[in-house]
């Protein structure tokens, strides 16, 4: 089995990602490998920030590692909160502020289509492969579920009548942003994997 530190120790992401990578790969997280660095998030697109992350790892460890960088892109909002997504509201990780603040920004706009991006630089034997995954919705005018994290409440992905915090892992998984990142990364690495 493949070991493969994920940079972050976000534990809804890791078991996302855990359960798409199957049974050939192993997930750490920075705290299997005792890293307590605080990797600052200091580019200004999604490839840089997930850069930053697998290089900071990579460097360190000399481990095969990914970082990833997802956010919300609202159009009505010039595609904030964008790479900001988690400090939206000012305190990184504050859910409840962030969504807030989304829902006051859309107070009577009629435009809500919105999109979730994820990109994910993923470091593997030395060379740096990128891998990206997108979901298009509309933002609700209130919550609805209590799945999931962040802005999964108020995004009603194209398709369907229910959030992404309406939806089980499983559900979720099949259609996310993130899912679709990690389904490209993981088709790399198991062809890969099946070359040793």
């Amino acid at each position: 089995m493949q070991q493969l530190v994920f940079a972050t120790n976000n534990a809804h992401k890791l078991a996302e990602v855990q359960a798409k990578a199957g049974n050939d790969i192993k997930l750490l997280s920075l705290d299997d490998i005792n890293c307590q660095d605080d990797i600052a998030e200091t580019g200004l697109t999604f490839n840089a920030n997930a850069s930053l992350k697998s290089h900071h790892i990579y460097q360190k460890y000399k481990l095969n590692c990914f970082g990833d960088d997802s956010g919300l892109e609202i159009d009505a909002l010039n595609n904030e909160p964008g790479i900001y997504s988690a400090r939206y509201a000012g305190t990184h990780g504050n859910h409840q502020a962030n969504m807030d603040k989304v829902l006051d920004k859309l107070k009577g706009s009629s435009n809500r289509k919105a999109r979730f991006r994820t990109v994910i630089s993923l470091l593997w034997n030395g060379g740096e492969h990128f891998f990206e995954g997108i979901v298009t919705g509309t933002i609700r005018t209130e919550r609805s579920g209590t799945a999931g994290f962040g802005y999964d409440p108020i995004f009603q992905p194209d398709g369907y009548n229910i959030t992404f915090a309406e939806m089980s892992m499983d559900e979720k998984n099949s259609i996310s942003h993130r899912g679709r990142a990690v389904d490209l990364m993981v088709a790399f690495l198991n062809t890969r994997i099946k070359a040793f």
